[in-house]
């Protein structure tokens, strides 16, 4: 039955609104009148009202999470039946699921992932101590509020950790589901740890490890597939946090974390220290038993007969020796199918190929067994110290070959292969993933080509490993031909500015030349350069000169100063014109036509070109001003109150076609949940210019997080 807004339970919760629907219920929003406060209100359906055992487990349900109390936990405030209603009053959370979150943003911030990981860790924690297992642990069941709090929802199959409960099947969300649970077999604290595994896998990698089809194919994979790493999907995810996704998510549970607070420590590290290697993975160890072979055994493989079969020991009426849950398997009778069993196989019933094949299977196995040993032994003892080198070598590959399995290849070598095939290569050797460590130059290794690995090739490597790769960036200098730059025709100054704007250091070295005119190149050396060399070029100082005087440096200078530099020299003031300039001021020297520091004759007449300023700039100045806050969660997004930017604010300019910043604020660090206040009056910009951005920059990347368009006016100057 659906509820209508206007409808009151309990003359006291006013419905408003139908919020979600689930299962095995409907949600929806509510106003309490008695406490004047808003809630959440879930309503078992209606095809389960009727059923006991559903009405019972919404029950344990909603009592169970009651006695939870955390700021991680949505709370529950009253457990109501009203007639054929039964319904539970909740917290009610302003914001979005993590599931809808994860959509919007495809793959979340690492920092902002573990952040909401280590909330949701907590709350679950804080259920554990009550002796309260989750047993659905997803992004739909997270909630993040507008505050960017994360809650823990819906204790949908929660149930006490008693030992009455214990072993009951839970099903949760197929995809986040614990082996265990799959199974239908024991749960505990550690499935919640798996599903928070997956779940954190989802925020970092974009998606589930495991998809399929249907349900069981899912289930299936979770049961028996590999987990793929999450850095195969997303290679921005440090080795911290990938390993704690990894150990969280082993099938074995007692392989994973033993509890919550295990996991919170271990996230809290990874935000220290991300590429630490803290995790404490499991070892495997092999606990079977060793089968020692006797002579008598042996001689009876050997020469083919069938050792003495001793009496079936009789089975303990308890099940002791199966286990309480241990089914014997019985034989019946295939043609009276009365279920009778039928009488046990004796040894004439062995037909004497398979008596064959099976005593042959026996030896090789014997002989085997007895080769390991020998390895063993001699790695212990030191018995084939003094043997021969074959022997080494034979043992050597033996070790190899046992070493070798089916979760484990022998890593290939890529080596001076480009990035995209030696992607594909460690990709189709045992499914290995590529990971570039660095960026190196090299003048050997061609730009894009792999310079080295880690595993080194040929070493036995566990399958869907990461494989850690130097690219080169070519030559850190190119060398240049200065052949083909036409440094010949060019005056000395513009050379000298070409050479320089291509990273070279340039020398200049005046010389006579009858051929070449002053000013302008003679000769350049060498003939080749990489950026940092020096090169020499040698500027034609014009003819042998009888009476030579270096010429000064006027630019900048004021006219009556330039001209008192020339007669110092013994030269003369030549023709003066006049031009205007935005940045030398009036009265000043813009340009010369003798090169400072050439030589010429005594007594030559020396041109230059003096500034009138700019008359317009000196009465006007154009400002602009600018009030706005800006919200470091709309770049971050919420549950990131731990993380820090570094943020600086400019001024962006078109200034004669060419980009002008000017800086307004100088760089400041701030929490993700804080406002940045973007505030300035009398902005001064570029004269004649009416239009600018103001810029937030992250200061870490150099990216431009939000800007903010002003405009200049004219105003006086006083």
């Amino acid at each position: 039955m659906i509820l209508r807004p206007g409808t009151f339970l309990q003359d006291r919760y006013e419905i408003l609104e139908q919020i979600g629907s689930g299962g095995m219920s409907d949600v929806y929003k509510a106003l309490c009148h008695k406490l004047n406060r808003l809630v959440a209100i879930k309503v078992l359906k209606e095809e389960f009202s009727s059923d006991s055992n559903f009405v019972s487990k919404f029950k344990m349900e909603a009592q169970s999470a009651a006695r939870l109390s955390h700021p991680n936990i949505v709370n529950i405030y009253d457990v109501v039946d009203e007639g054929d209603l039964h319904f539970i009053v909740m917290e009610l959370i302003e914001g979005i699921t993590l599931k809808n979150y994860i959509m919007k943003k495809g793959c979340l911030d690492i920092k902002e992932a573990i952040g909401i990981a280590m909330q949701v860790a907590q709350g679950i924690a804080a259920a554990h101590e009550q002796g309260i297992i989750h047993r659905d642990i997803k992004p739909q069941n997270i909630i993040i509020a507008r505050d960017g709090k994360v809650k823990v929802a819906d204790f949908g199959i929660a149930r006490a950790a008693s030992s009455q409960t214990m072993s009951a099947t839970a099903v949760g969300s197929v995809h986040y589901i614990s082996p265990e649970q799959a199974r239908g077999g024991y749960s505990d604290v550690r499935s919640d740890i798996y599903s928070l595994g997956i779940t954190l896998y989802e925020m970092v990698a974009g998606r589930v490890p495991f998809q399929g089809d249907n349900t069981v194919t899912v289930a299936l994979a979770h049961l028996e597939a590999v987990i793929t790493p999450p850095s195969y999907f997303n290679e921005m995810i440090p080795v911290a946090l990938e390993n704690i996704i990894l150990k969280s998510t082993e099938k074995k549970p007692e392989y994973r974390y033993g509890n919550m607070y295990e996991v919170i420590s271990d996230l809290r590290k990874a935000l220290v220290n991300p590429n630490g290697d803290f995790v404490q993975n499991h070892t495997t160890v092999d606990d079977s038993q060793t089968i020692i072979i006797g002579k008598p055994e042996l001689e009876q493989i050997r020469s083919g007969r069938k050792p003495q079969q001793e009496p079936p020991m009789k089975r303990a009426s308890s099940g002791e020796e199966y286990g309480q849950n241990h089914q014997p398997s019985s034989n019946y009778d295939e043609q009276s199918g009365s279920g009778r069993k039928r009488r046990n196989h004796t040894d004439e019933d062995i037909n004497p190929k398979i008596e064959k094949l099976l005593t042959a299977a026996g030896v090789v196995t014997a002989i085997i067994i007895v080769v390991i040993l020998a390895v063993v032994f001699s790695k212990i003892s030191g018995l084939f110290r003094s043997g021969s080198g074959e022997e080494t070598v034979s043992t050597a590959a033996i070790s190899t070959e046992e070493t070798l399995s089916e979760k484990t290849v022998k890593m290939p070598d890529v080596s001076g292969l480009d990035s995209d095939t030696a992607e594909k290569k460690l990709k189709d050797n045992g499914d290995l993933y590529m990971k570039v460590s660095e960026y190196q130059f090299s003048d050997t290794v061609d730009k894009g080509d792999v310079i080295s690995q880690d595993p080194v090739a040929d070493k036995v490597v566990d399958k869907y490993s990461a494989v850690y790769v130097v690219i080169s960036k070519g030559p850190e200098h190119v060398a240049i031909d200065l052949s083909k730059l036409g440094l010949e025709t060019m005056d000395s100054a513009s050379a000298k500015s070409l050479l320089e704007s291509k990273g070279l250091v340039v020398n200049v070295e005046q010389k006579n030349s009858d051929t070449v005119t002053a000013g302008n190149v003679i000769s350049y050396s060498p003939s080749e350069a990489k950026e940092g060399e020096t090169v020499s070029l040698f500027s034609s100082s014009g003819p042998t000169l009888v009476n030579p005087v270096v010429v000064p440096n006027l630019e900048g200078q004021k006219q009556e100063v330039a001209v008192e530099m020339l007669a110092d020299v013994g030269l003369v003031q030549g023709t003066v014109t006049e031009a205007s300039s935005e940045t030398v001021a009036r009265g000043c020297v813009i340009s010369q036509s003798a090169l400072p520091g050439s030589q010429v004759e005594s007594q030559t007449a020396v041109d230059f070109v003096v500034s009138t300023g700019n008359s317009q700039e000196s009465k006007y100045k154009y400002l602009a001003s600018i009030n706005e806050s800006f919200s470091l969660q709309n770049i971050i997004g919420p549950g990131s109150g731990s993380t820090q930017l570094t943020l600086k604010i400019q001024l962006r300019q078109s200034v004669d076609g060419q980009d002008s910043v000017k800086k307004l604020m100088d760089p400041v660090t701030l929490n993700g949940d804080q406002l940045l206040p973007v505030s300035f009056k009398n902005i001064e910009g570029a004269y004649g210019v009416t239009s600018g951005s103001v810029e937030i920059v992250n200061v870490d990347t150099g990216e431009v997080v939000n800007s903010y368009a002003i405009t200049f006016v004219p105003v006086p100057q006083s």
